[in-house]
């Protein structure tokens, strides 16, 4: 159950308490925790109930007996990083205090790195951090010794490193600097994030990860924060940066090995206000699946689709805004298609997976490379499939239907909210609407949501007034299977795990092909195609929901419903 409706349930907290605090929560921020920063009971009242409802009992720290010893043999990055204080062992069982009820997954490691039976119980995360200031103190033996018990890196670099000797160069190859780096790192992997957040703010650093398409805050020690400079200007140097530039943006790759699987990992640094921000995009090489039938189309689509990248030629479209799974999608119809009888080339920007059997170009705008230059050169090469990154404009535009006109499929990415707009926005880029009209053979939109987490899902039945206007209500009385998130160590008390995408595809049939040449708006196209039995993005979510497989608040995250 949701920490909304136990505070609910228990009278703690009112409906309208309760919509506010939803309106607050940002950033992974619980829900209980949004009610007690704005007020409407005590972190103590809402910790209590919490403990209650998954049996767990809490204490006040202020008053229990704490038997300090116990710091001498705990592992302190389990403190810092994952606020976990032990407070007594007796018989091979560890009582250790945390302030949250719902993530477990630490007290598992922490039982498999001690060997004992871990015994949680809930406490003010106030309390919590008064203990760890007074008896660990903020100097720099605490980060020491927190490195110092890291366990060696299993983070291997395939670039050797380049330094310039300066001061702040020296200072980032420090073993605590790189221990602590690898282990963002890590974790980060070990997580399933696809990007990692690091902040320079007025009070320190800041640290999130993207989990699932979600930003999740993660416990930073505030001694960390006099390592800013240093943990920037290593990854500066792992990225191949000039660690000397901190006015002016700057991007680099770092190539890794994590446990044998190769990770490439995109870094983008920004300067902002308190400092050099970072964010790290990582490609799991190793952990990435590209299989047509897995990413979640429902049978009738997922039959229609395969039938249309077989076609001879013509232009297959996949839109959507960034992080929608296009590549993905496009990069598992290739596989799909791909035959010793077939040349496929692609040209990227950037090349975020290598496929083997398939030809892929790099673009380097920069040296005069682009989308459009490359495609003149790839036609020279005699391809049967091509795979443009994404039409940007008008130039890419033109080549990508001069390559479907002399007999090529091409597959390319546009950013539009909808599959009907494709056909708009490429009129509206400078391409004859007759040309679009006779080469786009149809458009697939996608979002991506989060999958319930199979191990914890609640099967219930919604009432109707807690349903959007355009849910499919009949389904309901034919005994459809909906289910709700609840939490547990499986997925790290999140209550989804993975993710799977909604899916709207438009085909171009000879209506839709007249409605194009005739200039005509997004929304009679899509009206149309709504006529001809086109399942919208909206409706493919309201699908997934009825069979069990996300949830209805998901849907509403990612799609948007019509106006009345």
């Amino acid at each position: 159950m949701e920490a909304g409706e136990i505070l609910l349930r228990k009278g703690l907290l009112d409906a309208r308490q309760l919509e506010l605090s939803r309106k607050t929560q940002h950033d992974g921020t619980r829900l209980d925790q949004a009610a007690v920063k704005m007020g409407f009971l005590t972190e103590e009242e809402a910790l209590k109930a919490l403990g209650e409802a998954v049996h767990l009992n809490f204490v006040d720290l202020a008053e229990a007996e704490v038997d300090l010893a116990l710091l001498k043999t705990f592992p302190l990055k389990f403190i810092h990083r994952e606020r976990l204080f032990p407070i007594c062992q007796e018989n091979g069982t560890l009582t250790v205090a945390t302030s949250d009820p719902f993530n477990l997954y630490p007290l598992d490691e922490l039982s498999a790195a001690t060997g004992l039976t871990i015994r949680p119980v809930l406490a003010s995360r106030v309390e919590i951090d008064k203990l760890i200031k007074a008896h660990l103190g903020v100097g720099s033996e605490t980060v020491d010794g927190l490195m110092a018990q890291a366990e060696q890196s299993a983070i291997e670099l395939l670039d050797e490193i380049e330094t310039d000797g300066s001061e702040l160069s020296e200072m980032a190859q420090e073993p605590s600097v790189v221990r602590l780096v690898n282990e963002i790192l890590l974790e980060a992997i070990e997580t399933r994030a696809s990007d990692v957040h690091i902040e320079s703010q007025q009070h320190g650093l800041d640290i999130r990860y993207r989990i699932d398409g979600v930003l999740h805050a993660q416990s930073v020690p505030p001694e960390l924060s006099r390592f800013r400079a240093a943990i920037i200007s290593r990854l500066k140097i792992m990225a191949r940066m000039n660690i000397a530039e901190r006015r002016l943006p700057q991007d680099g790759r770092i190539q890794l090995k994590v446990s044998g699987r190769e990770v490439d990992v995109r870094v983008s640094v920004i300067p902002m206000i308190h400092g050099e921000g970072i964010v790290l995009r990582l490609l799991d090489k190793g952990g990435m699946e590209f299989k047509l039938g897995k990413l979640g189309m429902e049978d009738d689509l997922y039959r229609q689709y395969r039938e249309l990248i077989r076609l001879p030629h013509g232009i297959i479209l996949v839109t959507g805004p960034t992080g929608s799974g296009k590549s993905t999608t496009l990069y598992s119809s290739l596989l799909e298609i791909r035959s010793p009888e077939t040349k496929i080339i692609t040209t990227e920007d950037p090349v975020e997976y290598q496929l083997a059997g398939i030809n892929q170009i790099q673009v380097h705008p920069k040296i005069g490379l682009t989308f459009g230059n490359s495609l003149r050169s790839i036609l020279r090469h005699d391809p049967d499939i091509i795979l443009i990154g994404e039409i940007r404009d008008l130039e890419t535009a033109e080549h990508a239907i001069q390559a479907s006109l002399t007999g090529h499929l091409v597959f390319s990415t546009l950013h539009t909210n909808d599959a009907a707009g494709a056909y708009t926005r490429l009129v509206d880029m400078g391409v004859e609407p007759f040309l679009v009209s006779s080469t786009v053979e149809a458009v697939m939109a996608q979002r991506l949501v989060r999958t319930l987490c199979p191990a914890c899902k609640e099967p219930y039945r919604a009432e109707p007034d807690q349903l959007p206007k355009d849910f499919p209500f009949d389904a309901l009385d034919n005994g459809a299977a909906m289910a709700r998130p609840v939490g547990c160590r499986a997925c790290r008390g999140v209550g989804y795990r993975g993710r799977l995408g909604l899916f709207e595809l438009l085909i171009t049939t000879e209506e839709i092909r007249q409605l194009a040449h005739d200039r005509a708006s997004t929304w009679s196209i899509a009206k149309a195609a709504e006529t001809q039995g086109m399942r919208t993005l909206r409706q493919d979510g309201w699908t997934k929901v009825l069979n069990g497989r996300t949830s209805v608040e998901e849907v509403l995250r990612v799609t948007k419903g019509k106006a009345n």
